[in-house]
Protein backbone atom coordinates (compact mmCIF):
# COMPACT_ATOMS: atom_id res chain seq x y z
CA UNK A 1 0.00 0.00 0.00
CA UNK A 2 1.28 3.46 -0.84
CA UNK A 3 2.15 5.70 2.09
CA UNK A 4 -0.24 8.37 0.83
CA UNK A 5 -3.13 5.92 1.19
CA UNK A 6 -2.20 5.52 4.87
CA UNK A 7 -2.18 9.27 5.51
CA UNK A 8 -5.20 10.44 7.49
CA UNK A 9 -4.00 14.01 8.02
CA UNK A 10 -5.50 16.44 5.50
CA UNK A 11 -4.27 19.63 7.15
CA UNK A 12 -1.67 20.83 9.62
CA UNK A 13 -1.91 23.32 12.48
CA UNK A 14 0.89 25.74 13.35
CA UNK A 15 1.79 26.46 16.96
CA UNK A 16 3.03 29.88 15.88
CA UNK A 17 5.40 32.14 17.79
CA UNK A 18 3.29 33.39 20.70
CA UNK A 19 -0.27 33.49 22.05
CA UNK A 20 0.20 36.74 23.99
CA UNK A 21 -1.79 39.51 22.30
CA UNK A 22 0.71 42.27 23.16
CA UNK A 23 3.54 40.19 21.71
CA UNK A 24 1.45 39.41 18.65
CA UNK A 25 0.94 43.14 17.97
CA UNK A 26 4.66 43.83 18.27
CA UNK A 27 5.57 40.85 16.05
CA UNK A 28 3.02 41.86 13.41
CA UNK A 29 4.35 45.42 13.21
CA UNK A 30 7.99 44.27 13.13
CA UNK A 31 7.44 41.52 10.54
CA UNK A 32 5.29 43.78 8.37
CA UNK A 33 8.02 46.43 8.34
CA UNK A 34 10.68 43.78 7.64
CA UNK A 35 8.66 42.33 4.76
CA UNK A 36 7.96 45.75 3.23
CA UNK A 37 11.64 46.73 3.51
CA UNK A 38 12.56 43.38 1.94
CA UNK A 39 10.25 43.97 -1.03
CA UNK A 40 11.28 47.61 -1.43
CA UNK A 41 15.00 46.88 -1.12
CA UNK A 42 15.14 43.88 -3.43
CA UNK A 43 12.71 45.14 -6.06
CA UNK A 44 14.52 48.50 -5.92
CA UNK A 45 17.86 46.74 -6.45
CA UNK A 46 16.50 44.82 -9.46
CA UNK A 47 15.02 48.01 -10.93
CA UNK A 48 18.22 49.99 -10.38
CA UNK A 49 20.35 47.32 -12.08
CA UNK A 50 17.90 47.13 -14.99
CA UNK A 51 17.75 50.91 -15.46
CA UNK A 52 21.46 51.79 -15.15
CA UNK A 53 23.54 50.53 -18.09
CA UNK A 54 26.72 50.95 -15.99
CA UNK A 55 25.47 48.09 -13.82
CA UNK A 56 24.98 45.70 -16.75
CA UNK A 57 27.95 43.58 -15.68
CA UNK A 58 28.18 39.93 -14.53
CA UNK A 59 28.44 40.92 -10.86
CA UNK A 60 25.17 42.86 -10.93
CA UNK A 61 23.51 40.26 -13.14
CA UNK A 62 24.07 37.75 -10.32
CA UNK A 63 23.01 40.31 -7.73
CA UNK A 64 19.71 40.92 -9.53
CA UNK A 65 18.97 37.20 -9.36
CA UNK A 66 19.94 37.13 -5.68
CA UNK A 67 17.41 39.92 -5.07
CA UNK A 68 14.77 38.01 -7.06
CA UNK A 69 15.38 34.87 -4.98
CA UNK A 70 15.14 36.91 -1.75
CA UNK A 71 11.80 38.38 -2.84
CA UNK A 72 10.47 34.91 -3.65
CA UNK A 73 11.74 33.18 -0.50
CA UNK A 74 10.40 35.90 1.80
CA UNK A 75 7.04 35.87 -0.05
CA UNK A 76 6.69 32.12 0.45
CA UNK A 77 6.73 32.64 4.24
CA UNK A 78 6.06 36.32 5.01
CA UNK A 79 2.41 36.95 3.96
CA UNK A 80 1.25 33.66 5.48
CA UNK A 81 3.11 34.36 8.73
CA UNK A 82 1.56 37.83 8.97
CA UNK A 83 -2.00 36.60 8.43
CA UNK A 84 -1.53 33.79 10.97
CA UNK A 85 -0.28 35.95 13.83
CA UNK A 86 -3.75 36.94 15.07
CA UNK A 87 -5.52 33.75 13.92
CA UNK A 88 -6.31 31.35 16.74
CA UNK A 89 -6.39 28.24 14.52
CA UNK A 90 -3.44 28.46 12.15
CA UNK A 91 -4.33 25.91 9.46
CA UNK A 92 -2.53 24.90 6.29
CA UNK A 93 -3.62 22.11 3.94
CA UNK A 94 -1.52 18.99 3.37
CA UNK A 95 -0.71 20.07 -0.20
CA UNK A 96 -0.19 23.67 0.90
CA UNK A 97 2.40 22.48 3.41
CA UNK A 98 4.16 20.43 0.72
CA UNK A 99 4.16 23.45 -1.62
CA UNK A 100 5.62 25.71 1.07
CA UNK A 101 8.46 23.26 1.75
CA UNK A 102 9.05 22.83 -1.99
CA UNK A 103 9.30 26.51 -2.91
CA UNK A 104 11.16 27.67 0.18
CA UNK A 105 13.71 24.85 -0.21
CA UNK A 106 14.10 25.75 -3.87
CA UNK A 107 15.00 29.36 -3.14
CA UNK A 108 17.27 28.68 -0.14
CA UNK A 109 19.47 26.23 -2.08
CA UNK A 110 19.42 28.49 -5.14
CA UNK A 111 20.68 31.37 -2.99
CA UNK A 112 23.58 29.27 -1.66
CA UNK A 113 24.77 28.43 -5.16
CA UNK A 114 24.17 31.95 -6.46
CA UNK A 115 26.58 33.13 -3.78
CA UNK A 116 29.04 30.51 -5.07
CA UNK A 117 28.61 31.86 -8.63
CA UNK A 118 29.24 35.37 -7.32
CA UNK A 119 32.42 34.16 -5.57
CA UNK A 120 33.65 32.69 -8.86
CA UNK A 121 32.86 35.99 -10.57
CA UNK A 122 34.95 37.87 -7.98
CA UNK A 123 37.78 35.36 -8.46
CA UNK A 124 37.81 35.99 -12.21
CA UNK A 125 37.62 39.77 -11.76
CA UNK A 126 40.51 39.99 -9.28
CA UNK A 127 42.75 37.07 -10.25
CA UNK A 128 42.33 37.14 -14.04
CA UNK A 129 41.32 40.73 -14.88
CA UNK A 130 42.68 40.64 -18.44
CA UNK A 131 40.58 37.60 -19.31
CA UNK A 132 37.53 38.62 -17.28
CA UNK A 133 35.36 40.06 -20.04
CA UNK A 134 36.30 37.19 -22.36
CA UNK A 135 35.58 34.35 -19.90
CA UNK A 136 32.55 35.87 -18.16
CA UNK A 137 30.50 36.03 -21.33
CA UNK A 138 26.72 36.28 -21.39
CA UNK A 139 26.45 32.54 -22.01
CA UNK A 140 28.67 31.67 -19.03
CA UNK A 141 26.76 34.06 -16.77
CA UNK A 142 23.45 32.46 -17.76
CA UNK A 143 24.88 29.01 -17.05
CA UNK A 144 26.12 30.19 -13.64
CA UNK A 145 22.56 31.31 -12.85
CA UNK A 146 20.72 28.30 -14.32
CA UNK A 147 22.99 25.96 -12.32
CA UNK A 148 21.86 27.27 -8.89
CA UNK A 149 18.17 27.06 -9.87
CA UNK A 150 18.75 23.47 -11.05
CA UNK A 151 20.51 22.47 -7.82
CA UNK A 152 17.65 24.01 -5.84
CA UNK A 153 15.11 22.05 -7.89
CA UNK A 154 16.93 18.73 -7.40
CA UNK A 155 17.30 19.29 -3.65
CA UNK A 156 13.74 20.39 -2.91
CA UNK A 157 12.21 17.72 -5.17
CA UNK A 158 14.14 15.01 -3.30
CA UNK A 159 13.28 16.23 0.20
CA UNK A 160 9.63 17.06 -0.50
CA UNK A 161 8.99 13.73 -2.24
CA UNK A 162 10.59 11.65 0.52
CA UNK A 163 8.88 13.68 3.27
CA UNK A 164 5.34 13.50 1.91
CA UNK A 165 5.51 9.83 0.98
CA UNK A 166 5.56 9.12 4.72
CA UNK A 167 2.26 8.36 6.49
CA UNK A 168 0.78 11.12 8.68
CA UNK A 169 -1.87 9.72 10.98
CA UNK A 170 -1.89 12.36 13.71
CA UNK A 171 -1.16 14.49 15.66
CA UNK A 172 -1.05 17.26 13.07
CA UNK A 173 0.27 20.22 15.08
CA UNK A 174 3.56 21.61 13.76
CA UNK A 175 5.75 23.25 16.39
CA UNK A 176 6.67 26.07 14.03
CA UNK A 177 5.24 29.09 12.20
CA UNK A 178 5.71 27.56 8.72
CA UNK A 179 6.19 24.13 7.15
CA UNK A 180 9.83 23.21 7.60
CA UNK A 181 11.30 19.75 7.05
CA UNK A 182 12.32 18.80 10.58
CA UNK A 183 9.09 19.87 12.36
CA UNK A 184 6.97 18.12 9.69
CA UNK A 185 9.07 14.94 9.85
CA UNK A 186 8.56 14.82 13.62
CA UNK A 187 4.81 14.26 12.99
CA UNK A 188 5.18 11.25 10.66
CA UNK A 189 3.87 7.98 12.10
CA UNK A 190 6.81 6.03 10.65
CA UNK A 191 10.54 5.77 11.14
CA UNK A 192 12.07 9.01 9.80
CA UNK A 193 15.71 8.07 10.34
CA UNK A 194 16.30 7.61 6.61
CA UNK A 195 14.79 11.04 5.92
CA UNK A 196 16.92 12.70 8.60
CA UNK A 197 20.07 11.02 7.31
CA UNK A 198 19.14 12.07 3.76
CA UNK A 199 18.58 15.63 4.94
CA UNK A 200 21.91 15.67 6.77
CA UNK A 201 23.83 14.15 3.83
CA UNK A 202 22.20 16.17 1.03
CA UNK A 203 22.16 19.47 2.94
CA UNK A 204 25.74 18.83 4.01
CA UNK A 205 26.86 17.85 0.49
CA UNK A 206 25.24 20.89 -1.14
CA UNK A 207 26.52 23.15 1.61
CA UNK A 208 30.04 21.73 1.30
CA UNK A 209 29.99 21.93 -2.51
CA UNK A 210 28.88 25.55 -2.64
CA UNK A 211 31.04 26.38 0.37
CA UNK A 212 34.15 24.84 -1.20
CA UNK A 213 33.59 26.87 -4.38
CA UNK A 214 33.42 30.02 -2.27
CA UNK A 215 36.37 29.04 -0.06
CA UNK A 216 38.68 28.10 -2.94
CA UNK A 217 37.72 31.27 -4.83
CA UNK A 218 38.59 33.42 -1.83
CA UNK A 219 41.86 31.60 -1.16
CA UNK A 220 43.00 32.60 -4.66
CA UNK A 221 41.55 36.09 -4.18
CA UNK A 222 43.40 36.66 -0.89
CA UNK A 223 46.68 35.37 -2.35
CA UNK A 224 46.28 37.70 -5.34
CA UNK A 225 45.38 40.70 -3.18
CA UNK A 226 48.37 40.16 -0.88
CA UNK A 227 50.63 40.38 -3.95
CA UNK A 228 49.34 43.87 -4.73
CA UNK A 229 52.03 46.28 -3.62
CA UNK A 230 49.98 49.43 -2.97
CA UNK A 231 47.82 49.61 0.16
CA UNK A 232 45.17 51.52 -1.80
CA UNK A 233 45.04 48.74 -4.40
CA UNK A 234 44.61 46.09 -1.72
CA UNK A 235 41.89 48.12 -0.03
CA UNK A 236 39.93 48.52 -3.26
CA UNK A 237 40.25 44.82 -4.05
CA UNK A 238 39.05 43.81 -0.59
CA UNK A 239 36.16 46.29 -0.74
CA UNK A 240 34.75 44.59 -3.84
CA UNK A 241 34.44 41.34 -1.84
CA UNK A 242 33.34 42.62 1.58
CA UNK A 243 29.61 42.73 0.79
CA UNK A 244 29.63 39.23 -0.64
CA UNK A 245 31.59 37.82 2.31
CA UNK A 246 29.13 39.40 4.75
CA UNK A 247 26.13 37.86 2.96
CA UNK A 248 27.84 34.44 2.79
CA UNK A 249 28.75 34.46 6.49
CA UNK A 250 25.22 35.32 7.62
CA UNK A 251 23.42 32.80 5.41
CA UNK A 252 25.78 29.84 5.80
CA UNK A 253 26.12 30.31 9.55
CA UNK A 254 22.35 30.25 10.02
CA UNK A 255 21.69 27.28 7.72
CA UNK A 256 24.53 25.27 9.25
CA UNK A 257 23.06 25.82 12.71
CA UNK A 258 19.64 24.49 11.66
CA UNK A 259 20.26 21.73 9.13
CA UNK A 260 23.77 20.37 9.69
CA UNK A 261 24.35 20.40 13.43
CA UNK A 262 23.23 17.32 15.44
CA UNK A 263 19.64 17.46 16.65
CA UNK A 264 18.76 17.79 20.33
CA UNK A 265 15.62 17.70 22.45
CA UNK A 266 15.43 21.50 22.25
CA UNK A 267 16.19 21.79 18.55
CA UNK A 268 12.66 22.50 17.32
CA UNK A 269 12.13 25.45 19.68
CA UNK A 270 15.60 26.82 18.99
CA UNK A 271 15.13 26.33 15.25
CA UNK A 272 11.88 28.28 15.40
CA UNK A 273 13.68 31.33 16.75
CA UNK A 274 16.61 31.01 14.34
CA UNK A 275 14.22 30.44 11.43
CA UNK A 276 12.74 33.90 11.99
CA UNK A 277 16.18 35.25 11.18
CA UNK A 278 16.79 33.38 7.93
CA UNK A 279 13.21 33.55 6.61
CA UNK A 280 12.55 37.22 7.37
CA UNK A 281 15.75 39.08 8.24
CA UNK A 282 18.35 37.74 5.76
CA UNK A 283 16.29 38.58 2.62
CA UNK A 284 15.98 42.12 4.01
CA UNK A 285 19.69 42.41 4.86
CA UNK A 286 21.12 41.42 1.46
CA UNK A 287 20.06 44.55 -0.49
CA UNK A 288 21.10 46.72 2.47
CA UNK A 289 24.52 45.04 2.61
CA UNK A 290 25.12 45.45 -1.12
CA UNK A 291 23.81 49.00 -1.28
CA UNK A 292 25.44 50.44 1.84
CA UNK A 293 28.83 48.79 1.23
CA UNK A 294 28.97 49.17 -2.55
CA UNK A 295 30.10 52.48 -4.05
CA UNK A 296 28.81 51.67 -7.55
CA UNK A 297 25.29 50.97 -6.25
CA UNK A 298 25.28 54.17 -4.19
CA UNK A 299 26.55 56.19 -7.18
CA UNK A 300 23.91 54.60 -9.44
CA UNK A 301 21.17 55.42 -6.94
CA UNK A 302 22.37 59.01 -6.70
CA UNK A 303 22.48 59.38 -10.51
CA UNK A 304 18.99 57.92 -10.86
CA UNK A 305 17.63 60.15 -8.10
CA UNK A 306 19.24 63.27 -9.58
CA UNK A 307 17.95 62.46 -13.06
CA UNK A 308 14.44 62.00 -11.67
CA UNK A 309 14.64 65.38 -9.92
CA UNK A 310 15.79 67.08 -13.13
CA UNK A 311 12.94 65.55 -15.13
CA UNK A 312 10.38 66.59 -12.52
CA UNK A 313 11.43 70.25 -12.69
Amino acid sequence: MEFRNQTLVTEFLFVGLTNCFQHQVVLFVVFLLVYLVTLLGNVGMITLIWMDSRLHTPMYFFLSHLSFVDVCSSSVIGPRMLTDIFVKKKVISFLGCAAQIWFFGQFVVTECFLLASMAYDRYMAICKPLLYTLIMSRRICVQLVVGPYTMGLISTMTHTTFTFRLPYCGPNTINHFFCDLLPVLSLACADTQVNQVLLFILAGALGVLSGVIILVSYIYIVVTILRIRSAEGRRKAFSTCSSHLTAVSILYGTLFFIYVRPSSSFSLDINKVVSVFYTAVIPMLNPLIYSLRNKEVKDSFRRTFEKKNLLSR
